[in-house]
């Protein structure tokens, strides 16, 4: 009786995981839309004196979680320090809207500070990250309107120079869900 019983709740067990399983598979197969009006929106309402991070949305999909917002940036002279940031689990990607500027990669950074873990940059951007200043520049190159910018997880990235105040829209890839659904 007691196997038939330990029996009987490994198959409930199982159909209910399997069930959940099924569902959530399901909730992965709906398109999001962002319009291009929202978009806009987003980038007319940014403030234009400092950095402005706006997440769109956040959603599932079978490889993790997928995020959309827009990011301004001011302008940025050249010559001073390079303040970067790396993200230790998400890839981005940006699509520049407007504006140029030069974009800086690195594998390392200095004066390194882990961003809190329970701030709102960390749970609801861009998960475990942390800033410092770039000093061993690897790569270097003008962005402007339409380009379009990979950047991997654990990459440091910044800006040495912002010529004409720059916005773009940043999909992060976010494979271990460590970031708030919105």
């Amino acid at each position: 009786m007691k196997n038939t019983i330990s029996v009987t709740t490994m198959i409930v067990a199982v159909t209910l995981l399997a069930s959940v399983s099924i569902a959530d598979e399901k909730d992965f197969l709906k398109a999001t839309i962002l319009t291009d009006e929202a978009l806009l929106t987003a980038m007319a309402e940014a403030p234009a004196d400092r950095v402005s991070d706006q997440p769109m949305t956040h959603v599932e999909s079978a490889e993790g979680r997928l995020g959309i917002g827009v990011v301004h940036r001011p302008l940025i002279a050249a010559g001073g320090p390079i303040g970067g940031i790396r993200h230790h689990k998400q890839s981005e990607v940006y699509r520049v809207m407007a504006g140029s500027g030069t974009l800086v990669t690195s594998k390392s950074m200095t004066e390194n500070n882990e961003l809190p873990a329970d701030g709102f940059v960390v749970t609801n951007l861009v998960g475990p990250s942390d800033t410092g200043v770039i000093v061993e520049v690897e790569h270097s190159q003008v962005i402007g309107t339409g380009d379009i910018v990979i950047i991997p997880a654990g990459l440091a990235h910044g800006f040495s120079e912002i010529t004409e105040e720059i916005t773009y829209m940043v999909v992060r890839v976010d494979p271990e869900r460590l970031v708030a659904l919105k």
